[in-house]
């Protein structure tokens, strides 16, 4: 008997079932009145929202909060046709907590807490997972559509692994009796066997994985417009020892001839190749007509480490180290046609705000009050 695979590593998700939908109203102001429709109906041509978060990220890695020396032109685009924040927090110093808080917006969550994907899922979002999970129960059964990546801290150090964790509905197809079954295990990247480095992970999961997931997810007609969840917990850049192997890039170009250590040139590589991959999503977004209506979030798990090395000051700003203590995080938020272009603000918020703030864009309800607050108004432009 054979079995055949659906499909492979590029085609990460399935389509769903689509579901009816009612008309959208005004961004914020009719939010309310959806609250007690079932979970399941959806507000025609709802925002799809995507979450990227890049580990050990600071204020000192883009050019948009003030680094000089080398350029992020494309994460600069997004802060000046949407708002880019001072004064965000992940909400703790340790990564796993932190992602917890973003996930359930409470900061100390109970273990049946109801995440930010099972929310959007059950307002009819599809939804996906790129990266590291790290909050224990598998994320397939947390609400997530689809996954691939790693389900530990530890795994995602390797930005040349020879596998990926991976979950994909409904994708192994039995010809015998015609029944189709869920794909849950080790997806094998060929291409990094035997120690060779032919897929790099960061631009794998910013390039390949993301793009296909839009591609195959893109709200349309076919589907009644029904919109997606996106998160990526990019594994990049790791601890800030700057060791010159702690950030492995296939090429340290542009930054060869310049006068700084090895580790500084490889950051400084591993940063533009992030910049560029955020330009081969707008791309990817601008092919199926959707930046009219999709929102991004782009921050940090954590901010960088103390450097070692002081003449690797310039990866680091004093916004890295607040005075009081709380953990800050660069944040941009992008939303054309809703968000007014080209804020700065100081406004305190953290990751706790999140779902609820992404319930509001959405038209979710919250199953029970958290420790965040709805940061919408501010988006808008309004009075928080």
């Amino acid at each position: 008997m054979k079995i055949f695979r659906l499909n492979f590593l590029p085609v990460i998700l399935a389509a769903l079932p689509a579901f009816n939908f009612a008309a959208r109203a005004d961004d914020a102001s009719l939010a309310s009145i959806f609250t007690n429709v079932h979970a399941r109906v959806a507000i025609l041509r709802r925002p799809s929202i995507i979450f990227i978060q890049c580990h050990g990220l600071g204020f000192g890695d883009l050019s948009c909060y003030g680094q000089t020396n080398f350029q992020t032109p494309n994460l600069d685009k997004l802060a000046a046709e949407g708002i880019r924040f001072n004064n965000y927090s992940p909400g703790d110093t340790n990564m796993i907590v932190a992602q917890s808080t973003l996930m359930t917006g409470k900061n100390l969550a109970a273990s049946q807490s109801e995440n930010v994907a099972q929310v959007l899922k059950n307002a009819g979002y599809r939804t996906g997972l790129f990266g590291e999970w790290n909050l224990g129960a598998q994320p397939w059964t947390q609400g997530f559509d689809g996954f691939a990546g790693f389900l530990n801290d530890d795994e995602g150090r390797n930005y040349y692994p020879d596998h990926l964790w991976r979950y994909a509905p409904r994708s192994i197809f039995n010809p015998t009796n015609g029944t189709v079954s869920d794909y849950v295990g080790h997806e094998m990247i060929y291409d990094n066997m035997d120690g060779k480095k032919g897929k790099y992970l960061p631009d794998f999961l910013l390039v390949t994985a993301m793009q296909n997931f839009v591609r195959i997810n893109q709200p349309d007609k076919f589907n009644h417009f029904r919109p997606f969840f996106l998160l990526m917990n990019v594994p990049a850049p790791r601890s800030a020892t700057l060791n010159q192997d702690d950030f492995p890039v296939p090429s340290d170009a542009p930054y060869s001839d310049e006068p700084w250590p090895q580790a500084a040139k490889n950051r400084a590589a591993l940063i533009t190749r992030l910049d560029g991959d955020i330009g081969r999503l707008f791309e990817e977004l601008e092919k199926y007509k959707l930046t009219n209506n999709v929102a991004i979030f782009f921050s940090s798990s954590a901010a960088p480490e103390k450097f070692t090395d002081p003449k690797l000051d310039f990866f680091r700003t004093s916004a890295d180290v607040p005075s009081d203590g709380n953990p800050r995080a660069l944040m941009i938020v992008w939303w054309p046609g809703h968000i007014p272009a080209g804020q700065v603000s100081d406004f305190r918020w953290s990751a706790a705000d999140f779902l609820p703030t992404v319930a509001d864009i959405g038209y979710a309800k919250l199953p029970e009050k958290g420790d965040g607050k709805s940061v919408l108004p501010t988006l808008l432009g309004k009075n928080q």
